[in-house]
């Protein structure tokens, strides 16, 4: 029941985060009521021991950070992201067709599977900027109502449909929106819940997202179906765990960026400086040495939490043959040849001793040698701060659906264990 309490806790998370800025505004209201203070990479840092503090970069990462009584030894860090897959809003986004019906004119964002979108309803979540006062001013935004549908073509249009569409991003994507002849009422809309003028309206980054809610489900309650486990679910176990543990001999990081789903290469993804950046910030602030800093870097350890790919109980043949991890199975440890995973021999034996001491079940993943597969932040974030580092992730079912299921139990089983590498 504990583990279910966790479960629900995270699936309620979720819930109150649509786009990757909600996630971490809410990441900041968690880690605030725990003590954390908020630090402005504009202003300049004075750190103190037995500290917690906590940094943003354009509102979508976040890297909150620990410090211990005594001297850190080094940084023990869990990295995750704060985006998925999902459609983005363009700019003058209304198309009138036959002057009866205005839907919005979107484009994809990271690599979703298509037709889980389709006849599901939908809302709009992210950030705008206003003018207000002659002020630019940031504000977040989630049209809280069930607002558009992406409908499917009847099967007497198209009887070919259930042997395979490729669809087009461009014409069979767009959400239908509202009835009307001219291009109106997503602008009105938007200012209407800002509590602004039309022409205030200066920017957004507006995505789409599911309404359906996360549940528990199945015979004795052992799977969480829900939007955005990936990676929302590293994401809640990582800040659980952080905002619940204190530091011993190491400094404990939790860092979530943005954008891992299209390249992580932006200011705020794991191939920007944010992380490099903020480490530097801490050396600086706390007034150790160059040489202090290196040494710490060489005795520090890097989680990159992201989910994994559980075997499919209706094609089970995708999987590798010898390592195959299962839904509440516990947290599973990534590997690839090519690196594109960054655990070894060295990360995966202190990883499996972390889960052995914290009583947590752990699962081995590799891709089946003739099936390509993603990449993560591991090795991305290391390309940047080098530090030994292993890939984990919790197992799930139709990553890059729509919504994705998962085991009831894992996201208590990840945070047992990061709790116990946040108090090594």
């Amino acid at each position: 029941m504990k583990d279910m309490n966790k479960t629900e806790k995270m699936i309620e998370f979720i819930r109150k985060s649509p786009s990757m800025y909600h996630v971490i505004s809410n990441m900041e209201e968690v880690l605030q009521k725990s003590g954390y203070e908020r630090l402005d990479e504009k202003e300049s840092w004075a750190l103190q021991k037995n500290r917690k503090y906590y940094v943003t970069r354009n509102g979508s990462s976040l890297i909150a950070f620990h410090i211990p009584k005594g001297e850190a030894r080094g940084f023990q860090m869990v990295a995750s992201h704060s985006d998925s897959p999902t459609f983005k809003v363009k700019e003058n986004p209304e198309i009138v067709v036959d002057e009866k019906y205005i839907r919005l004119n979107v484009e994809k964002y990271g690599g979703m599977i298509l037709s889980t979108w389709f006849d599901r309803l939908l809302s709009v979540a992210g950030r705008v900027i206003v003018r207000k006062n002659g002020v630019l001013v940031e504000q977040l935004v989630n049209i809280d109502k069930d607002l558009m549908v992406i409908p499917s073509v009847a099967i007497h249009m198209n009887y070919e449909m259930n042997k395979g569409i490729a669809y087009n991003p461009q014409t069979d994507l767009s959400p239908l929106f509202m009835m009307g002849k001219e291009k109106q009422g997503f602008r009105e809309l938007l200012a209407q819940e800002l509590q602004v003028d039309t022409g205030d309206i200066l920017g957004s980054d507006l995505y789409l997202y599911v309404r359906e809610q996360g549940r528990l489900f199945g015979g004795n309650d052992d799977f969480v179906i829900s939007p955005k486990l990936d990676d929302l679910q590293s994401v809640y176990a990582s800040m659980t765990a952080m905002s619940e543990s204190t530091p011993t001999i190491y400094m404990n990081v939790c860092a979530v960026f943005d954008n891992e789903e299209v390249g992580s290469g932006t200011k705020q993804g794991a191939d920007s400086t944010f992380l490099q950046d903020t480490l530097e910030r801490i050396r600086d602030g706390m007034g150790y040495t160059r040489e202090q800093y290196l040494r710490m870097i060489a005795d520090s350890f890097l989680i990159s939490a992201d989910n994994a790919h559980a075997v499919h109980p209706n094609h089970p043949e995708y999987a590798d043959p010898t390592n195959r991890p299962y839904l509440n199975g516990g947290i599973v440890l990534k590997y690839q040849g090519s690196q594109k995973y960054t655990t070894d021999a060295v990360s995966a034996a202190r990883m499996k001793d972390i889960c052995d001491r914290a009583e947590v079940p752990y699962q081995t993943y590799f891709n089946r040698s003739d099936i390509a597969g993603g990449s993560t932040l591991g090795n991305i974030s290391t390309a940047h701060v080098s530090v030994s580092s292993v890939d984990i992730g919790f197992p799930q079912l139709a990553m890059h659906s729509a919504v994705e299921t998962a085991g009831a139990k894992d996201t208590a089983y990840g945070i047992r264990a990061f709790e116990e590498f946040y108090k090594e």
